[in-house]
C-alpha cells in the first residue's frame, strides 16, 4: 500500500493546473492550508470540500484517484482522530473511563479534525502532482527570494525542500520493496500483539536508513560531478510569469474568503 502514495509524485498532464505558474499554486496551496485549520464548522469545511473538488477536477485526474493515494495514510489519520474523540470534552457525555471520554463535543472535534486532515493532504497531492520538480524548485526560491537580500540561502533551501519532497515517494517505494522481502522470510507485520508488530518494523527501518543515506550520497556526488555550486552564476531555461489563468486562481481564492467569512455567520454548525 505505501507504493500507492501520491503526496510528492509528479504526473505529466497538459490541465489547467497544469498550467499554472508554480508560484500560484503554491501560495494557493498554503492559504487553502490555513484556511481549513480556521474553519469551525460544518458549513465552512463544506466550503473547503466543495473547493478542493473543483481543484481536483480541473486537474485531470479522477476523484477515486486521489481517494486511493489517501489510503497509505488512512491509520495515521484514524488514530489522530480516535485520539482526538477520547480525550475532548463537551457537550452531552456518552461514556467516561478515566482520562478516556466519549462526548458530542469530541465526536464532532474527531470529525472536523478528519476533514482537516484530508483536505490537507488532497491539497498537498494536487500542488505535487500537477508541478514538476524542477518548478517547485524555482517557485520556492522566487517567493523566498527577497529574503536573499538579507543573505537568507533562498535557492538552497528551496532545492532541499523540493528534493525532501520528492523522495517521500522514492522511500515509500523502497520500503514496500523492503516489507515484501521480509514477508517472503515468513516475517507478519499485522499479525500478533501491538509490541510484536512494533518489533517486526524494525527491519525496516535500519535498511530503509542506509538507503536513504546512499540515495543523498549519490546524488551529492552526482551534483558536484556536474559543477553545481548553488546559485551563484545560474541561469534559467523557462522564466517564470503569471497569466490569466493565475489572476482567475486570486479571484477564486477571493471567493472562497468571502464565503468562509460568510459561514461564521450562517446559523448552520
Amino acid at each position: 500500500m505505501l507504493d500507492k502514495m501520491l503526496l510528492g509524485r509528479y504526473i505529466n498532464m497538459d490541465s489547467w493546473v497544469h498550467r499554472l505558474d508554480p508560484r500560484t499554486k503554491l501560495l494557493a496551496s498554503f492559504y487553502f492550508i490555513f484556511a481549513v485549520f480556521l474553519a469551525d464548522s460544518w458549513l465552512g469545511y463544506a466550503i473547503l470540500a466543495l473547493f478542493t473538488l473543483l481543484a481536483i477536477k480541473l486537474t485531470g485526474l479522477s476523484f477515486k484517484f486521489f481517494i486511493n493515494g489517501v489510503k497509505p495514510m488512512i491509520w495515521l489519520i484514524l488514530f489522530t482522530v480516535v485520539f482526538q474523540i477520547l480525550f475532548t470534552n463537551g457537550g452531552h457525555v456518552f461514556w467516561q473511563w478515566g482520562p478516556f471520554v466519549l462526548s458530542t463535543g469530541g465526536l464532532e472535534s474527531g470529525a472536523f479534525i478528519f476533514m482537516r486532515l484530508v483536505l490537507i493532504i488532497m491539497m498537498s497531492t494536487i500542488l505535487t502532482l500537477t508541478t514538476a520538480p524542477l518548478e517547485l524548485t524555482d517557485g520556492i526560491e522566487h517567493l523566498l527570494r527577497p529574503l536573499a537580500r538579507f543573505g537568507f540561502p533562498a535557492h538552497e533551501l528551496a532545492l532541499m525542500l523540493a528534493i525532501a519532497l520528492r523522495y517521500v515517494p522514492t522511500l515509500m517505494d523502497e520500503a514496500q520493496k523492503i516489507m515484501n522481502a521480509q514477508r517472503s522470510r515468513g516475517v507478519e507485520f499485522d499479525q500478533g500483539s501491538l509490541m510484536q508488530r512494533m518489533k517486526a518494523v524494525v527491519p525496516i527501518l535500519v535498511p530503509l536508513f542506509i538507503s536513504a543515506f546512499n540515495r543523498a550520497e549519490e546524488m551529492a556526488t552526482a551534483m558536484e560531478a556536474r559543477g553545481y555550486r548553488g546559485a551563484e552564476g545560474r541561469t534559467k531555461y523557462r522564466q517564470l510569469a503569471y497569466s490569466p489563468a493565475d489572476r482567475q486562481v486570486r479571484w477564486a481564492l477571493l471567493v472562497l474568503t468571502l464565503a468562509l467569512l460568510a459561514s461564521r455567520f450562517w446559523p448552520v454548525g
